[in-house]
């Protein structure tokens, strides 16, 4: 069997044991076999499945079942009886969270068994690590996006889709789908206001083989991170979205073949390279209503303080600040981004990167303060520590971001742990030991997917 088919076979036996125990719990008190039987069911399915995601959740789309972001089978009558249960009671989405206990399972049993009898019965859906709620199906959200790790992948993939049709529509029309770039920004704005560490650990994860679209993403979410950091909310920090966004928009005038070369460019071909930040300024300055802020950063991206960099021949007092922190983003993600001519970088050369000249090219200030916001090693990063466990970075420690707080995924025999729990890197241990990090390890090594860990 195939390890998607032994996961769809997981998922339905969730369903079913879920299912069978809500009818069970119509008929009987809560301490009937029955129950108790689907409720051991129901967690012996769980523990595996928590062993690689934090959050497992049962959605509802339309008359299917969908767990985890895999479509279900046509559902049986059983099945379709619960579906029309939640849908009458307009809940669409359940999540079993890590640490679900067999009292919590069976008396949210009983509490979906009860839906309809009186109001006091369908507001009895609280549970510590049961969440109930809505499919999140668009770009902003208010109630969920903290916690919900898939609602955050669904957001990303859906914001990369939209930075394709603005690159499309300049390319086409000459100027970028701004209503788009703007709906799409708005939902990433309030990811990173509600959700700012499992957002900036996603631009880590994404196809490298989409990397112009990608890269425009990731820069726009780094760009609001720093800025977010500095206390800036509201429609100035959706304007230094957007216009990191658009900051690289006027390749869309750079011919393909040296937009896509494979391999390094020759003087010739850089110098046409160059000339997207006076296209893109260009472009933009003629879409109307587009922030004055935009055309700025899309010309002045390539600036260095000290005065190097291009456009040639300009120089500026002083950059403006949506320019240094969108530029510090796209040489931060630039270099950390694997292509057919770059190895992928790792963070501390990146920062050497960033602080080098003596710290004359990028605003000092603002690239400690791009440490303190991603540290050494960034949430979502799996690492090998000095005592040989693995585990997944979850928070930076800003007073020393080479000893992040850390969660233990895999022990030092080598074994996936059921329960994996936290650690302060920078504390001293019982045994008065103090792990470090020796250096992130590949996820694709051990099959973990990093990102289900930053959920708490």
């Amino acid at each position: 069997m195939s390890d998607i088919q032994s996961r769809v076979a997981q998922y339905d036996e969730l369903l079913r044991r879920f299912a069978s125990g809500v009818r069970a719990a119509q008929l009987y008190a809560s301490d009937h076999p029955l129950i108790g039987r689907n409720v051991e069911g129901l967690l012996a399915v769980l523990k595996p499945l928590h062993t690689l995601q934090a959050s497992i959740a049962i959605g509802i789309v339309g008359n299917h079942l969908v767990v985890s972001d895999t479509p279900m089978p046509k559902a049986s009558s059983g099945m379709a009886e619960l579906i029309k249960r939640l849908k009458d009671h307009k809940i669409e989405r359940i999540s079993f969270e890590r640490g679900v206990t067999a009292d919590e399972a069976g008396a949210f049993m009983h509490a979906v068994a009860a839906l309809g009898k009186n109001e006091s019965a369908d507001a009895a859906l609280s549970f510590p690590h049961i969440r109930v709620g809505r499919i999140v199906t668009e770009e902003r959200v208010s109630d969920g996006i903290s916690g919900d790790i898939a609602a955050i992948r669904q957001l990303y993939a859906k914001t990369v889709t939209a930075a394709e049709a603005v690159w499309e529509s300049a390319a086409t029309e000459g100027q970028p789908d701004l209503p788009g770039a703007l709906q799409a920004v708005e939902g990433l704005a309030d990811a990173v206001t509600q959700n700012r560490t499992a957002l900036v650990a996603l631009t880590a994860m994404r196809n490298y083989d989409n990397y112009t679209f990608t890269h425009m993403v990731n820069v726009s979410i780094l760009t609001m991170g720093q800025a977010r950091a500095l206390g800036i909310e509201g429609r100035l920090l959706r304007e230094f979205g957007l216009s990191a966004l658009m900051h690289d928009i006027g390749k869309v005038r750079t011919p393909k073949e040296i937009l896509n070369k494979p391999d390094k460019l020759t003087d010739t071909e850089f110098e046409v390279m160059r000339r997207h930040t006076v296209d893109g300024a260009e472009i933009l300055r003629r879409t109307p209503e587009m922030p004055i802020l935009a055309p700025v950063v899309a010309f002045e991206h390539h600036l260095r303080n000290d005065g190097t960099g291009y456009p040639f021949g300009v120089k500026r007092t002083e950059l403006n600040l949506g320019t240094m922190m969108c530029g510090i983003a796209d040489v931060y993600d630039a270099m950390r981004s694997q292509r057919a001519y770059q190895q992928a970088f790792p963070t501390d050369r990146i920062l050497a990167v960033l602080k080098r000249n003596d710290g004359t090219q990028f605003d000092q200030n603002l690239v400690r303060r791009f440490v303190q916001l991603l540290g050494i090693y960034p949430p979502g990063n799996l690492v090998r520590l000095t005592s040989g466990e693995i585990a997944v970075v979850t928070q930076v420690h800003a007073p020393d971001p080479l000893r992040p707080r850390v969660r233990l995924v895999i022990n030092r025999e080598g074994a996936r742990l059921d329960l994996p729990h936290d650690r302060n890197l920078w504390e001293t241990t019982r045994e008065g030991e103090q792990a470090s990090i020796v250096a992130p390890v590949d996820p694709n090594e051990f099959g973990i997917d990093p990102l289900t860990y930053l959920q708490n």
